[in-house]
């Protein structure tokens, strides 16, 4: 069974570790499963009702709604801002919850996962913006993998020298999450 996982990345910024994460991710996919990373997060405006008008809606949320229709499952990378979610990540859920009853998750399974640089705040990994967004994701209809996860904390450390992909430890643990995914996916499948 080929599975397709859209993959966004909560992070802007050129070199971001979560960034580097959703590369891994794309490589360390087996065969059967892909896993896309969703381009162009900075630039779908703010979610706000008077915009998402049916045959109006801006084309960068229009896209992002047709990545999320076309895929089995989302893989959500979140770097913690503030202690919580980062706006264009929490922007992009909001877009694909709508239209209401009928949003982009549609019960799909979802798996929340990311890196925080590793000051007094980002020493646990993140956790506290993958539960944000996880609570966040779930509301919004998707399926999430609650005891999936995968929080690395000090990236900017951990992975100076190293790529994700090249971290055994991390990439053994990111491989488990797709696996999961695609097995998600494989129940949601049969039911």
């Amino acid at each position: 069974m080929s599975v397709r996982i859209l993959a966004l990345v909560g992070s802007l910024r050129t070199g971001s570790t979560n960034r580097q994460l959703a590369e891994a991710a794309v490589k360390l996919a087996p065969e059967d499963v892909e896993v896309v990373i969703f381009e162009g997060l900075a630039d779908i405006p703010f979610y706000n009702e008077d915009i998402d008008v049916a045959r109006h809606v801006p084309a960068t949320a229009a896209k992002l709604r047709r990545a999320a229709l076309a895929a089995d499952a989302f893989l959500l990378f979140s770097p913690e801002c503030n202690g919580t979610i980062p706006a264009v990540l929490k922007n992009a859920i909001d877009w694909m919850s709508r239209p209401y009853g009928a949003g982009a998750f549609g019960g799909k399974p979802v798996a929340v996962v990311g890196t925080a640089v590793g000051t007094a705040v980002g020493q646990f990994g993140g956790v506290w913006a993958q539960d944000e967004a996880r609570k966040s994701v779930g509301i919004a209809g998707g399926k999430v993998l609650e005891d999936v996860k995968l929080c690395v904390p000090g990236s900017l450390t951990r992975f100076a020298d190293t790529h994700p992909v090249d971290d055994h430890e991390v990439a053994a643990k990111l491989t488990e999450v797709v696996a999961r995914l695609h097995d998600g996916v494989a129940e949601a499948t049969a039911a």
